[in-house]
């Protein structure tokens, strides 16, 4: 005989499941099995059965369940023996309780030291325990603490795998788990390491920041000693030379593909060329699956490390990937810094074919539009090899660079069977065959709708796959979707099965991801979509995540396929009013608008904020920490405030559009990319105009002439700092104004035009006294002291520079005071004062260093340096040189190659 608990309350004899005859025989049933050879009094049985609240026939009615259970029990009912007036008992033998099986191999485990059997005890387990129960405290106590139990002997069979190496196919086991457990420490410490080991240094990193916000926010704690501790090793201990490691997680075992999958190994074998596989097939079929499972099985293949870059090329909402980003992206992986990328697609295609030269990468090229988004991203080198999968066949490059065409399509029926049978175990496929040939026409043989339907049937162990089958044709019926022979109808049909599953909650959220412009969100966006508390929006998530309708691809970053994001954008329009859909976008723009405000004030705090409205209600904000918190969720939020920046300013929303497009600029700008900021300030251009926004129209001419200027396109630049000097001057915006003539002053000057400059900045300076805007006049008096010094005027140089100095000190502008110092240093260092000028180089570097700027911290050092040259003082003008240099090199700057030169022995 076999009792389980560990999952349904359930009862076998001879493998045969035995009815239990009601829900309060089946209450006394799990109250004897949680107590088995033990005597349970009639009070407890009583209790377990009716609650606080039995009838007065509660005992005689105890008898008649016991004798219920005796009958179903037949031959074996004496295993059930009681005494008059005290309680009842269940006899077991040794072996015949699930939990004492799941406890007897784990205490195996530790005595034997053999972990395998740790997953043996894992597998004992059918889901939640006495799961089919009525709510009551005495089966939520011992379900509680069974499940506790499960959870620690889970994390020593995730400690015992990691310990063997197995953090790659560990990944997704641990991600899900501390979706599930956010609260667990040790989970997420499994989850660093595993991380780490897998090469991933930055997103175990990114894995701690998680678990502390988690933790604060549910908890208002910090994380415990073992976080910490391993976070510490992970800040200081030795970085590896970076290979890089970005394939997604693999998906365990693939079917009906062995053939696709020796070719790719044959292909990976020749070494004489750069070799380029091509997936082709449709939308759902399996290519992703199959390339990235292939390209994890290869690895060791390709020790120089594993790229992959999703091309977005059949993406409903997001706009395609242009090569010039993919390259770029790539390049960042690479770790060239903002300052060595090159401004053309050539360059950067040149520039990443020269990195991968003599080495063996892999680069897995997802989801691609055609060749020629496909081209720039081809490795140059023999021992490299590119996989690329697309919707299209790619004839050019089979043509042009002999690329290996492989095409997938639907699974034959055989293989279908297979699939299912791997996911829902044989005996259940082998008892209903007619069902099944019926489920896998009904999915068309779509390896995507199967493992849908698959993941439904799963999830309901007791419903026959006949009737699993039933509801696909009743739904076929209802939605007109399995008729006729479009797959994208008919995955719609099944993913509504797991959509109609979802809480009232959790299925409003899905249809409201279709409104995100992607590529994918976190936890306060979604928050802030849905206008509901982040922690709802947790609880939300993980049910869609469980329901496979949602992915989180990395910890706190959700997505979904092109597929799902069709489907929901079907149901959002279905369901949910144009006005609810426009509240959600509102909310949605609030959230990044007021986020990354609060973000670039802690990148730039000099900047000149302007008024933002108030938020929309129930819009869930990030906070911000520090400078390192804004530099991360800039980074983390990337992709996505581009998207929606282009999304505002086609929706109508183009206040939105342009005071995220200001946001946005001092992340961009610091990393060079102002190529991207051009592209979407016209988008913002455009939508401003549309609209008649006039300070919009100001203030995006005005980002655009600065974004020109650092292209140093000057003809474009000073064509949209004049438009914008028109349009505050009809605005009466005088600080505008301002402002513009310190951006024209900034262009002329970088055009070797001095004595044009000093007449911008001083009517920049004019302006800002009017309007009494005391740290524009201490930008534009330090402006002014610079053009003099420019000009050889180093006195009135001086005079200026210490007047914007007593402003910036009077406003606490810390970084304006530290430009100024330097200012100040070499207008006295002109004037042969190094002493003075010594002086006031120092100033400054300690406002830059307080502040992080490194780059104006390697400059000031190398004007110090000049100084102590200047002064006779050679070995100190060295060790300034030297730190300059140092910190140039830490940047990767190019600016490194003229104070090397410096360091230089003179003949």
């Amino acid at each position: 005989m076999e009792f389980r608990v560990l999952g349904p309350v359930e009862v076998h004899v001879d493998g045969r499941a035995v009815p239990i005859p009601g829900p309060r025989p089946r209450a006394l049933l799990a109250a004897l099995l949680l107590s088995p050879n033990r005597l349970v009094t009639v009070d407890r049985l009583v209790d377990a059965i009716w609650g606080e609240e039995p009838p007065a026939s509660a005992v005689p009615n105890l008898r008649q369940h016991v004798t219920a259970l005796r009958r179903m029990l037949g031959p074996e009912s004496s295993r059930i023996s009681g005494q008059p007036g005290r309680g009842y008992r269940i006899e077991l033998l040794p072996g015949e309780l699930d939990l004492d099986v799941f406890t007897d191999l784990v205490a195996r485990a530790q005595q034997e030291g053999e972990p395998g059997l740790l997953g043996q005890a894992l597998a004992v387990w059918r889901g939640e325990p006495l799961q089919d129960l009525p709510p009551h405290p005495i089966f939520t106590s011992a379900a509680g603490r069974l499940g506790e139990r499960r959870l620690a002997v889970l994390e020593d069979w995730f400690e015992a795998r990691l310990a063997s190496g197995g953090h790659d196919e560990l990944l997704p086991e641990l991600r899900a788990q501390v979706v599930e457990h956010p609260l667990r420490e040790r989970l997420w410490a499994l989850l660093m390491r595993a991380l780490h080991q897998a090469g991933r240094r930055g997103d175990s990193l990114a894995a701690y920041a998680r678990a502390g916000a988690v933790l604060a926010d549910e908890l208002g704690v910090e994380p415990g000693p073992e976080l910490q501790e391993l976070h510490a090793r992970l800040l200081s201990g030795p970085r590896a030379t970076w290979v890089p490691r970005q394939l997604p997680p693999a998906a365990g075992h693939i079917t009906g593909r062995d053939s696709a999958l020796a070719r790719l190994d044959r292909l990976s074998q020749e070494s004489s060329a750069v070799v380029i596989a091509v997936i082709d097939g449709g939308a759902g079929v399996g290519k992703t699956t199959l390339a990235v499972h292939w390209a994890h099985r290869a690895q060791a293949r390709f020790p120089d490390g594993q790229l992959y870059v999703d091309l977005r090329g059949f993406d409903a909402t997001c706009s395609v990937m242009a090569p010039a980003d993919a390259v770029r992206g790539v390049l960042e992986t690479l770790g060239v810094p903002a300052e060595r990328m090159p401004a053309t697609l050539e360059a950067r295609t040149a520039l990443y074919r020269s990195l991968l030269a003599d080495r063996r990468v892999l680069v897995v090229l997802d989801n691609a539009r055609d060749a020629e988004q496909v081209r720039p991203l081809l490795p140059g080198s023999p021992g490299c090899m590119a996989v690329v999968t697309s919707r299209n066949r790619m004839p050019g490059l089979v043509a042009a660079q002999g690329a290996h065409p492989l095409s997938l399509d639907l699974l034959p029926v055989a293989e279908s069977r297979e699939l299912l049978a791997r996911r829902l175990g044989q005996a259940r496929v082998q008892a209903e065959p007619d069902a099944v040939e019926e489920i896998i026409a009904r999915c068309a043989r779509l390896p995507l709708a199967l493992a849908v339907i698959a993941a439904r049937a799963a999830g309901r162990p007791g419903l026959p796959l006949a009737a699993l089958a039933a509801e696909l044709r009743a739904t076929a019926g209802l939605l007109d979707a399995f008729d006729g022979e479009d797959v994208a109808t008919q995955v719609r049909a099944v993913f509504s099965w797991s959509y109609r599953a979802l809480g009232a909650g959790a299925a409003r959220l899905f249809r409201l991801f279709a409104v995100h412009p992607g590529p994918d969100l976190g936890l306060t966006a979604a928050a802030g979509l849905a206008g509901v508390p982040p922690r709802q929006a947790r609880l939300l998530l993980a049910e869609l995540t469980r329901a496979h309708l949602v992915l989180e691809h990395v910890p706190g970053r959700y997505s979904f396929h092109d597929l799902l994001r069709a489907y929901a954008t079907e149901l959002v329009h279905a369901h949910d009013p144009l006005a609810e859909r426009q509240a959600a976008l509102r909310r949605l723009f609030d959230h990044y608008l007021h986020t990354a405000c609060a973000a670039a004030r802690l990148l730039s705090p000099h900047r000149e904020p302007f008024p933002l409205a108030p938020s929309a209600p129930y819009v869930a904000l990030d906070e911000p920490a520090d400078h390192r918190w804004a530099l991360s969720w800039f980074a983390a939020e990337d992709a996505v405030l581009l998207a929606t920046i282009t999304q505002a300013a086609d929706t109508g929303h183009a206040t939105h559009a342009w005071q995220l497009v200001w946001a946005v600029s001092p992340y961009l700008d610091r990393r060079g990319r102002w190529h991207e900021q051009i592209a979407v300030q016209k988008t913002t251009l455009a939508a401003v105009l549309q609209e008649g926004d006039l300070a919009g129209q100001a203030h995006t001419h005005r980002s655009l002439g600065w974004t020109y200027t650092r292209l140093d396109r000057h003809a474009d630049a000073h064509a949209h700092l004049r438009l914008a000097l028109e349009l505050y001057g009809e605005l009466g915006d005088h600080t505008g104004k301002a402002h513009t003539h310190g951006n024209l002053s900034g262009v002329l000057e970088r055009q070797g035009r001095p004595r044009e400059a000093l007449g911008q900045a001083q009517a920049a300076l004019e302006l800002y006294r009017a309007a009494g805007h005391t740290a524009g006049q201490a930008r534009a008096l330090n402006a002014v002291g610079w053009q003099h010094a420019l000009l050889g005027d180093h006195a009135q140089a001086l005079e200026h520079c210490q007047a914007a100095l007593a402003l910036h000190e009077e406003t606490g502008d810390r970084h304006g005071q530290a430009t100024t110092w330097d200012s100040l240093g070499y207008a006295h260092h002109h004037l042969g004062a190094h002493r003075r000028a010594v002086t006031c180089y120092e100033q400054a570097l300690d406002l830059f260093r307080e502040g992080g700027d490194r780059y104006n911290e390697a400059d000031t050092l190398t004007h110090l340096g000049d100084t102590h040259h200047a002064a006779g003082d050679a070995p100190a003008a060295h060790r300034a040189w030297r730190q300059a240099l140092d910190i140039l090199h830490d940047l990767d700057h190019p600016a490194a190659a003229g104070i090397r030169a410096k360091l230089l022995p003179k003949d």
